[in-house]
């Protein structure tokens, strides 16, 4: 299949692995590449060094296009984007930010820009400051989610009606038949994060994984709407964060009780009741941990099956 993501960014599949904080290592970003997908990097959690140190052992590890994912408001985010150019990283995706800090510098430099929204107005802001494309994020996401809590089933069509170049489909999406649904609502590719967060290769703590696929309806929650909307799987740090806004907590007293590097006590070091734990509401779809190609692989091969079964239906 060759369309307008597949080419941009020449790759075999319309199928991206997010670049996602504490999962989203070298391993899993070549894993993903050498399927034929687009694996990323999540700089959002690294060092600087520590990044380098990923991107080059991933350009070891695959000879196929992958890249790195930069949350804007990273502290460091100058020496990081000296580093991209440095390594000659191709591909670039941006969240949590200003496109149009760094949109010119990355394109200067020759380096494909995709930027990570969650409504019109910040696509259509996006397309202004010259990107290639868009990853359009709906509210059943993990991570760090959207205020407007907009759907993937509404957020597409909206931006495609808004914009003019590639979009990108990312929230629930974890399965082929999902595929196709966004496919139908315009999107020229999709983004999948929790499914790619128990994959092997993953970086995730093993706990974190087992709790992943363990995780039923119901048990992922967007918190912390006063500070930065996150959808969270059920814990005791969750359910002391609903506690608090239950009783009109500020958000002075959510930072307070959200502290310093929660979500790698959770996701990377495996304290499954004091950590933050970032993933979608898909995670309750999820069942198995396994190979990233074999995630991939079914992922497509469901795709293409539901596809063939949509085309032959008859109404008559």
């Amino acid at each position: 299949m060759s369309n307008k993501i597949t080419q941009l960014f020449n790759i075999k599949y319309p199928i991206i692995q997010a670049g996602m904080i504490w999962c989203s290592g070298w391993k899993l970003a070549s894993a993903v590449s050498n399927a034929g997908g687009l694996g990323i990097i999540g700089a959002g959690s690294m060092y600087p060094d520590v990044l380098r140190m990923h991107i080059q052992k991933c350009k070891k590890a695959t000879a196929n296009p992958f890249a790195v994912n930069v949350p804007l408001l990273y502290p460091n985010v100058k020496e990081i984007m000296d580093i991209l150019v440095e390594e000659e990283v191709k591909i670039v995706f941006t969240s949590a930010g200003n496109p149009a800090t760094w949109t010119n510098f990355l394109k200067q430099n020759g380096i494909v820009v995709v930027h990570v929204i969650a409504n019109a107005k910040f696509a259509i802001k996006a397309q202004e400051c010259g990107v290639d494309a868009i990853v359009a994020e709906g509210f059943e996401a993990g991570g760090h989610n959207g205020r407007e809590e907009t759907t993937t089933l509404c957020l597409i069509p909206m931006i495609k009606k808004s914009v003019n170049i590639p979009v990108i489909a990312a929230g629930g999406i974890g399965s082929g038949k999902a595929m196709l649904a966004c496919f139908a609502l315009g999107a020229d590719a999709v983004q999948i994060g929790s499914a790619f967060a128990v994959a092997e290769e993953s970086s995730a703590h093993p706990n974190f994984k087992e709790k992943i696929i363990s995780a039923a309806e119901g048990d992922t929650k967007l918190r912390l709407k006063k500070l930065v909307p996150v959808r969270l799987l059920k814990n005791e740090f969750a359910d002391a964060v609903a506690q608090a806004e239950a009783e009109g907590a500020n958000s002075a007293q959510l930072s307070e009780l959200l502290g310093r590097a929660r979500a790698k006590l959770g996701m990377f070091e495996g304290n499954m009741d004091e950590g933050e734990l970032e993933i979608g509401q898909v995670s309750a779809m999820l069942d198995e941990i396994k190979p990233a190609a074999q995630i991939l692989t079914e992922i497509w091969t469901e795709f293409l099956q539901e596809k063939k079964r949509i085309e032959y239906l008859s109404f008559n």
